[in-house]
């Protein structure tokens, strides 16, 4: 019985601990920024 709830508070804070790393990493949207390329239509010769 002891080794089953050891086992439940050690995934418990595993949980917690994903959760906090996920709130950190999970959030690393890309930078965003407007480009304009020109673009050749028509053939090169």
């Amino acid at each position: 019985m002891r080794y089953i709830f050891r086992g439940l508070v050690l995934l418990i804070l595993l949980g917690a601990a994903a959760l906090v790393v996920y709130a950190y990493v999970g959030d690393l949207t890309p930078r965003q920024e407007e480009m304009s390329l020109p673009v050749a239509i028509g053939g090169a010769g």
